[in-house]
């Protein structure tokens, strides 16, 4: 296997020195270059970049500027999906966000992880864990989402929050970590 296709597989990977991955991150981080360097009024041309730089798109969406993230082409981004200011996602594991999600400013989702032995992990070895987000979530301002996360439909992440565990559906999480304070049923907020 090569780095990339062990990178994808979730296995531990050269990330600091596989020229091919180099080359990948440059490239997306050009794209992201040009896209947070374009005036807000070129919605068209803006649209155009977000879908060279992403995996896969629907229609309907909105990322402001500035965003950051690694290959891109680990991000799918379902309809009616909006990412204010300063959206960070770093992909190299598959990042996945479903229809009518909303995520405030100031918000980072990180696939990647590093080995806890030291030795290891100076060599340059990483792997990453999947991210995925429901239908219907909202992230408030400045919430941090780990690798290996699901988060369900219907849930809404408080201000400020790191999202360590999956959260069910038809929750309203907060914290560092993240933990379930109320429940979501039928629109209806139960302690």
């Amino acid at each position: 296997m090569n780095e990339k296709e062990k990178m994808l597989s979730g296995l531990l990977y050269d990330a600091n020195y596989d020229k091919a991955l180099i080359d990948e991150r440059i490239k997306c981080k050009s794209l992201c270059y040009e896209y947070n360097n374009l005036s807000p009024d070129k919605t068209e041309k803006r649209k155009e970049l977000i879908k060279q730089i992403l995996g896969s798109t629907k229609e309907n969406f909105l990322i402001e500027q500035p965003f950051q993230c690694d290959y891109g082409y680990n991000i799918s981004i379902g309809e009616n999906f909006y990412a204010n200011h300063n959206l960070i996602i770093l992909d190299p594991g598959k990042v996945e966000f479903g229809d009518n999600v909303f995520i405030g400013p100031n918000c980072a989702f990180y696939t990647p992880e590093h080995p806890l032995d030291a030795e290891t992990r100076n060599k340059g070895l990483e792997y990453a864990k999947p991210i995925k987000v429901g239908n219907n979530v909202w992230l408030g301002g400045n919430v941090v989402v780990l690798g290996g996360v699901t988060i369900g439909d219907n849930s809404v992440i408080g201000a400020g929050s790191v999202v360590t565990k999956d959260i069910p559906s038809n929750s309203i999480a907060v914290g560092n970590p993240a933990k379930v304070i109320k429940v979501i049923d039928n629109g209806k907020i139960q302690q």
